[in-house]
């Protein structure tokens, strides 16, 4: 995307508007409220990371972002125009790439990206489509059928579609699902790419070495944000204490410990097992039975999936309070 012109919108530099600025979004569809009280900022060229369990709001938000949906109630703007009400314009300066393929199989690659150059009314549509063509590596294949690509070349295929009218933002829902890792970082190589020449991404993902590439990350469940900001500024965050045990069996440890006063989160990484808490001392408390041969255990930084992990368990068991509550 070299060339790109800013947006008069969006200049760079500090104090420069954000694309994204937007508070108290809700949605509901009848009784589900698949959105609630939502709020974001994102800046110019930030890379932000939509995270959160299946059901949490991720694609309903996206779509209200890129002027899809209309929010039931909110405010605030994206890419400088009206969430509530201008919806029109918005679409036409984002790019949009759906969690499905959503071209057509039965043209090629190059008449799907000429579709779309028509569709956006674009100017030299030729020239675009063969820069598009050249920028993603697709021109070898640019007779292929999109039917018959693999799920990483339709990946790129509807990368360079959803970026073909050269938008300020790009809103993506879960790219990368189903894609091999070599394919990934492909993607992601590209992304990259565009967020330094001044593009805006918001991208939704389950996958936390994903995440840790963004430059922020935001995590919703319930239609809620739980958690915001950098990947270390989240796991500061949470107030989680973790401790790992390495040796024979340390993987089949959980059972011992669910349940044990401190300990909130227990997950086993391959060999390794991931113990969590917030009381220290309670935590150790339990461990402490446990801390012998052949076990080695250790103080650990917490990682995202730490964290998220316990973000689910404390949904969980504000649901499970939830009737307690309403009968007292």
């Amino acid at each position: 995307m070299t060339g790109r012109k800013p947006s008069p919108l969006t200049v760079e530099g500090e104090g420069s508007p954000a694309v994204i600025d937007v508070r108290g979004l809700n949605k509901a569809f009848g009784a589900l409220q698949a959105v609630k009280d939502f709020g974001i900022t994102v800046q110019r060229g930030r890379i932000c990371g939509f995270l959160g369990p299946n059901g949490a709001g991720k694609t309903t938000t996206l779509r209200m972002l890129c002027g899809l949906l209309t929010p039931d109630s909110g405010e605030g703007a994206v890419l400088g125009f009206d969430v509530m009400k201008q919806s029109r314009e918005i679409k036409t300066r984002v790019g949009y790439m759906t969690q499905k393929f959503s071209l057509y199989e039965d043209l090629s690659i190059e008449q799907n990206l000429m579709f779309t150059a028509r569709v956006h009314e674009l100017p030299n549509r030729r020239a675009t489509v063969q820069a598009a063509l050249e920028r993603l590596g697709l021109e070898k294949r640019r007779a292929q059928l999109a039917g018959n690509l693999s799920g990483g070349w339709k990946q790129r295929l509807a990368l360079a579609a959803a970026t073909l009218h050269q938008p300020d933002l790009l809103l993506l829902d879960e790219p990368t699902a189903g894609v091999d890792p070599e394919a990934r970082r492909t993607f992601w190589d590209e992304i990259h790419a565009l967020a330094a020449d001044g593009m805006t991404v918001l991208v939704s993902t389950h996958y936390m070495d994903e995440a840790e590439r963004c430059h922020e990350i935001a995590y919703i469940a319930g239609g809620r944000t739980l958690a915001r900001g950098t990947a270390d500024e989240v796991i500061d965050a949470s107030g989680l204490i973790t401790f790992h045990a390495e040796g024979s069996g340390a993987d089949r440890l959980g059972s011992q410990l669910r349940g044990k006063p401190g300990v909130e989160m227990v997950a086993p990484f391959g060999t390794v097992l991931h113990v969590s808490g917030r009381d220290r001392a309670a935590l150790e408390a339990s461990i402490a039975p446990l801390r012998k041969p052949p076990l080695v255990w250790s103080e650990t930084r917490p990682t995202l999936e730490d964290v998220f992990i316990q973000l689910i368990h404390d949904i969980e068991a504000e649901k499970a309070r939830m009737p307690e509550e309403a009968a007292a």
